[in-house]
């Protein structure tokens, strides 16, 4: 899977908008509060990161060398909470 695929699954699901942040497929403006995002690493060139935003704070949960488990990770983040 792909963020574009993601973003299909995640709309098709059900999963509001803003509970989640897809770099360069689902960025909403502006920036909610918190939810849960995917996005290319800015320290480690060439990975991927899934993680929560926090009033004004990325923190990372996890690291990727691929852009499919980075994906997977987010949906099974998303689902497992309900949101």
């Amino acid at each position: 899977m792909n963020r574009g695929t993601l973003r299909t699954v995640l709309r098709a699901l059900g999963v509001r908008d803003g509970h989640y942040y897809i770099e360069g497929v689902h960025e909403p403006s502006p920036l909610p509060t918190d939810f849960l995002y995917l996005r290319r690493s800015r320290t480690a060139p060439g990975m991927w990161e899934t993680g929560a935003y926090e009033r004004g704070t990325w923190e990372i949960v996890a690291r990727h060398t691929r852009e499919e488990s980075a994906c997977t990770h987010l949906l099974r983040l998303l689902t497992a909470s309900g949101c």
